[in-house]
């Protein structure tokens, strides 16, 4: 049975659960979220986007919203009552048998689905998974309770402003677009109140007891060095499991889509159909532009709302048909900046950056421009890899009326009447090496 993208709802008694369906791969792929989630919010970070691409290459992916996070209703909360809620998801989309990835503090539910409704699992795969929540005899290396609490009251103070990402993904901690999704995440899923609500309900679940009469094909994946969930977690779902395999990855993050995230979609595709995919996306050779206001917020202060809206609207009109001039594809907009890419001779989009700058003058807007020419990671309409990281660098080393280009693209345009200031070599932050920078001469 075939479900589009759309949320929808299933229903387990008073309580709505919200879900979506992707792919239409050969196995149904449940996905089983940690303490929060959001349906709709996770296709809006590049990294989880193609992470849950790739899943549902291969399978029929099925998300859904647990109960008291983001759009499915509250009632009464633990993964006791939360097993009705995945056999109202899985009966929603028709699946018969799924395989169930549980993620964190999705994994007791996981794992208590598997153990209790055999019949409905092919196989079980549980990631960066927690087992219980604070040390007892059984578990003297747990956190105790007086450690939990003084760990999710630092979570809590700081709650909506996405703080937590250095736990979560310690490699991408100077990602400040990574960083504003998880807040937004926050935000959109829970109040911090009803997050204690989630923490108390979590730190109440014991399966330890259920997982000896697990009887599906388990893989237990975990990076050793998880900063986030302690890897002696997994080792203990996999003694506890019968026949369970454990992978532990090298790394220290628990955010899937964060360090090598092909290694561990490739243990996860290989376990559950056999083989496995590079998962190399498609790639081309593109002219990154990136551009952003200079002291936007001293000029918003300075005309007042109306009027900074009334200019920011005229500011997007003039970007868009500058493009168009110069076949430039608009990216995306990021707060009051554009990213736009050009295939081609890389002088387009330095000339086209040119008539952007000319063109702001007249609108009395100073813009920061950067440009870089690089191999870029196609990602459906959006775009990703190191050639967009290096092109931001760039832009951020600009100043207002300042257009800014790596050495690779000043390097392809030279001979084409362009003029060019040396800016020496400067280290680009998150890229190794030092970069030779350029200023066009306006």
């Amino acid at each position: 049975m075939a479900v589009s993208s759309q949320t929808r709802y299933a229903r387990n008694g008073e309580v709505n659960i919200a879900y979506q369906v992707h792919g239409d791969g050969p196995i149904d792929l449940l996905f089983v979220s940690a303490f929060i989630s959001h349906v709709e919010h996770v296709w809006e970070e590049p990294g989880l986007r193609r992470f849950m691409e790739r899943l549902s290459g291969f399978s029929r992916l099925i998300l859904f919203d647990r109960r008291g996070s983001s759009m499915s209703d509250g009632g009464e909360l633990g993964v006791e009552n939360e097993l009705g809620d995945v056999t109202a998801v899985l009966d929603a989309v028709g699946s018969e048998r799924t395989a169930i990835v549980g993620y964190v503090a999705g994994a007791p539910l996981a794992a208590l689905y598997a153990a209790r409704f055999p019949e409905r699992v092919g196989a079980l795969v549980l990631y960066s998974s927690m087992l219980y929540a604070t040390r007892d005899e059984d578990l003297p290396w747990a956190q105790t309770p007086e450690e939990r609490e003084a760990r999710f009251a630092q979570i809590l103070d700081s709650w909506g402003q996405g703080a937590n990402l250095e736990a979560l993904a310690p490699s991408a901690a100077d990602d400040e677009q990574l960083r504003a999704w998880l807040a937004r995440l926050e935000r959109l899923a829970a109040s911090p109140g009803q997050m204690q609500r989630l923490i108390v309900a979590m730190g109440a679940t014991d399966v330890r007891p259920e997982l000896p009469g697990i009887r599906v094909p388990t893989l237990v994946v975990h990076r050793t060095d998880d900063a986030f969930m302690d890897v002696r977690h997994a080792r203990e779902y996999a003694r506890r499991i019968p026949g369970a395999r454990l992978v532990e990855l090298p790394g220290v993050d628990s955010l899937p889509s964060a360090g090598d995230s092909d290694a561990l979609l490739g243990e996860i595709e290989e376990f559950l159909t056999g083989g496995r995919h590079s998962g190399e996306l498609e790639r081309a050779l593109l002219t990154v532009l990136f551009t952003d206001i200079a002291g936007g917020t001293a000029r918003a202060s300075q005309l007042g709302d109306k009027r900074w809206r009334d200019l920011l609207s005229a500011h997007d009109a003039e970007i868009r048909r500058t493009l168009r001039r110069f076949d430039g594809v608009e990216v995306k907009t990021v707060g009051d900046g554009f990213i736009a890419v050009f295939d081609g001779a890389p002088s387009r989009a330095v000339r086209c950056a040119r008539a952007l700058d000319a063109a702001m003058r007249e609108l009395g807007i100073d813009v920061r421009i950067g440009l870089h020419t690089g191999e870029c990671e196609l990602i459906g309409d959006d775009i990703g890899g190191m050639a967009v990281h290096i092109a931001a660098r760039v832009a951020a080393l600009a100043e207002g009326g300042e257009i800014l280009a790596s050495g690779t693209t000043y390097g392809t345009v030279v001979g084409a009447g362009l003029s060019w200031e040396w800016r020496g070599e400067r280290e680009l932050k998150g890229v190794p090496g030092r970069w030779p920078i350029f200023a066009l001469e306006l």
